[in-house]
């Protein structure tokens, strides 16, 4: 299908189509070069999604398959990550988290990432409260946690592109 601005794009659904509409008219067309750069360094990332809208979950695992990313891991809220957590063979090189969840919330999950240590990063969003993100990032720099971003839902793939290529 041809985009208004001339680049050609092919995706499996109209949800990747309208992700990628939004990149490339953010970024134009260095999205074909991000893409390819970060597909080869982002091949042995392992990443958690933890977030309790499966919509969100699929979201953002297509759009981390785009660069690359195979290796991707859901949970529904913070309790079921932490069990996700201790079936993995080695910790994510990065999770995103939502704030609010059922059952255990974004703050009380980054509160257990702190104590047992995580070292990966940390981006967090939410669909809510955007004013609790902050606070929420406060509060994991605070505890020695490796904040990403924090970011409104949806985040737009080009924004996803940046956190890619920056670490």
């Amino acid at each position: 299908m041809d985009s208004p601005f001339g680049v050609i794009i092919c995706w499996r659904d109209v949800l990747q189509h309208y992700t990628a509409l939004a990149l490339v008219t953010r970024q134009g067309i260095d999205i074909k070069v991000t893409q390819q750069e970060t597909a080869s360094s982002n091949a042995s990332k392992l990443v958690l999604i933890v977030d309790d809208d499966t919509f969100s979950q699929d979201l953002f695992s297509e759009m981390l398959m785009t660069f690359g990313i195979t290796d991707i891991h859901t949970a529904s809220n913070g309790r079921v990550g932490l069990r996700t957590l201790a079936t993995l063979a080695r910790p994510p090189d990065f999770l995103i988290c939502d704030i609010f969840m059922p059952d255990m919330d974004g703050l009380e999950f980054l509160g257990e990432l702190t104590k047992q240590g995580y070292q990966g990063g940390i981006i967090l969003v939410s669909g809510q409260d955007i004013s609790m993100m902050a606070i929420a990032q406060e509060v994991a720099l605070n505890d020695g946690l490796k904040m990403l971003g924090a970011y409104a839902k949806p985040v737009p793939i080009a924004i996803l592109a940046e956190v890619l290529v920056a670490n």
